[in-house]
């Protein structure tokens, strides 16, 4: 990921400067830039028009007196909030915000957006817009929240169910991994039903944690001594599971695929990723095996 070009989608919230830190630490590690963006609808189709970023109250009716305005507020809020010898021209679109974020990252390596925006508008709110660029993007997508941005890089989680899907997430976990000297950690959730099954015994644990050192090896090896493996067995659901446990071990970056084994609920779009983003203290770096460039 040398020479790293990020995207950051900005809405005007205060969550945006995170957005903006959390980019900052990933292009200074790999030498990149930042290009900050928004998307907005037509004034017709969008209440209260463009006051509504923190633009004032005055009706602006021209598109070129639109975009030069926003033009001008991204690149002060981007400049105010990190260096600015990293920031690249603004971009601007119309339309669909995920359709115009997944469309316009092509040319980018990383998406850095928050999960939620402005209160009572949805431009941001996981469910609508960072649902839909988590599942359709081609390129990785970190995710922030209100309460961690990406400050720190010195131990990761990467998670597998050791399909080929899971396994997509592992080459950019160890890249980051060795360009910031962080421990990375390969866990594996070995869930199990309580009211179906007993708690598996040890000689089963024991053949799990073979199973994930072997993967690590064939894997990663490269990291030598800076990876662990974890498995965690446990009766709750996998996204709670992973929860729980980084309550516990705060992990400065969670790396993982949207997409799992075919038929099996843990890495699959719309429960293990979306509720691990949606709830976890940690940043959480999604890759999409299907459309991965």
């Amino acid at each position: 990921m040398e020479n790293i070009k990020i995207l950051v989608p900005l809405d005007f919230s205060d969550l945006g400067a995170r957005a903006l830190h959390s980019a900052q630490k990933l292009a200074d590690l790999f030498d990149g830039t930042i290009t900050p963006f928004h998307s907005y609808l037509p004034l017709n189709e969008v209440d209260g028009g463009p006051y509504m970023f923190g633009m004032g109250t005055t009706s602006i009716e021209s598109y070129d007196e639109i975009e030069d305005a926003l033009h001008e507020r991204l690149s002060n809020l981007a400049i105010e909030a990190i260096d600015e010898s990293l920031v690249t021209e603004p971009l601007i679109s119309i339309g669909n915000p995920a359709q115009s974020i997944v469309e316009d990252a092509k040319d980018f390596d990383m998406i850095v957006m928050t999960t939620h925006g402005r209160t009572g508008f949805s431009r941001f709110f996981l469910g609508s817009v960072s649902e839909k660029v988590l599942r359709l993007s081609h390129v990785p997508v970190l995710i922030v929240n209100e309460e961690r941005e990406l400050s720190n890089l010195d131990r990761l989680m990467v998670t597998t169910d050791f399909s080929d899907h899971s396994k997509a997430a592992f080459p950019v976990a160890m890249e980051i991994a060795q360009k910031a000297n962080a421990k990375l950690e390969l866990v594996n959730v070995m869930a199990y039903d309580p009211q179906h099954e007993d708690e598996p015994d040890e000689s089963q644990t024991e053949l799990r944690k073979q199973r994930l050192r072997v993967l690590a090896k064939e894997g990663m090896h490269e990291l030598g001594d800076q990876l662990e493996t974890k498995v965690i067995v446990s009766p709750e659901t996998p996204h709670e599971a992973i929860l729980n446990y980084n309550l516990k071990n705060p992990h400065d970056l969670i790396v993982m695929s949207t997409v799992g084994r075919t038929g099996i609920d843990y890495l699959m779009m719309g429960s293990t990723t979306t509720n691990v983003v949606r709830h976890v203290k940690s940043p959480v770096l999604s890759i999409n095996p299907k459309t991965n460039k």
